[in-house]
């Protein structure tokens, strides 16, 4: 079974699948230093279900994330359940610190949004970093994706929860209504550096808007998948949240 086919049959049973060294170590290491870059001037404290450095809508902040948004091992199979009309619903980060806590188990879609056949959205973890556990790796929880629950009931023990361990440069891709959370960092010196790309099936808005903000000048410089995920075909800045803009 090739890479694709075993990808979408472990999404299909553990809602999840790891995607191994899509990045080279220097495109890795290249990406972590413009995040940091982008972290001193732009990152918020992010308190939502847990501790940790936020860095929202990456595409206006560096071309160097452009690659991420259409990158040929991560894309079909996105598409493939998403459909090929799918749209970037925000490309963010979130870095774990020393001391920062485990982030509280949850789906990212609401509950009344779930679909037992098809996820509405689904997201992409972009490790800048090895992950580990004592790093703060993504915790997943395999089959959360079929429980019909935006998260874990309360006073339900997860005792069957992952914590994929691999180098730099690798993405983990889940079902949006897998249960997912950050993990503790418990390292002394070493922050988390990771990328959430969030996609959408195409009839639902942006979590964040990449036309805020982007340069024209990186424009040309797109691909024609990466404007249409973007909905950009006519530039940064028009009118694009309708459907009938592009019919």
């Amino acid at each position: 079974m090739n890479e694709f086919d075993q990808s979408i049959q472990e999404l299909e049973i553990y809602g999840f699948t790891l995607l191994e060294s899509v990045l080279d170590t220097d495109t890795a290491a290249a990406m972590r230093e413009a995040l940091i870059r982008c972290e001193q001037e732009h990152g918020t404290e992010h308190t939502h279900r847990g501790a940790a450095r936020h860095v929202a809508n990456l595409p206006v902040m560096d071309r160097i994330f452009h690659q991420t948004i259409d990158h040929p091992r991560v894309l079909p199979i996105l598409e493939h359940f998403l459909e090929p009309s799918l749209i970037l619903g925000s490309l963010n980060s979130r870095i774990v610190r020393p001391g920062d806590g485990y982030q509280d188990l949850h789906s990212d879609i609401p509950v009344y949004m779930l679909n037992m056949d098809t996820p509405v959205m689904m997201n992409t973890v972009w490790m800048l970093d090895d992950f580990s556990p004592e790093i703060g790796g993504t915790r997943v929880v395999p089959g959360s994706h079929k429980s019909g629950l935006g998260g874990p009931p309360e006073g339900f023990d997860v005792v069957h929860e992952i914590q994929p361990t691999a180098p730099a440069g690798s993405v983990i891709v889940f079902n949006g209504q897998c249960w997912h959370g950050g993990g503790a960092n418990t390292t002394e010196d070493c922050n988390r550096h990771a990328l959430f790309g969030h996609y959408r099936k195409h009839m639902l808005v942006f979590q964040l808007d990449p036309h805020d903000g982007f340069p024209e000048e990186w424009y040309e410089g797109l691909s024609e998948r990466q404007r249409q995920l973007m909905r950009m075909q006519r530039g940064p800045g028009a009118l694009h949240a309708a459907d009938a803009h592009f019919r």
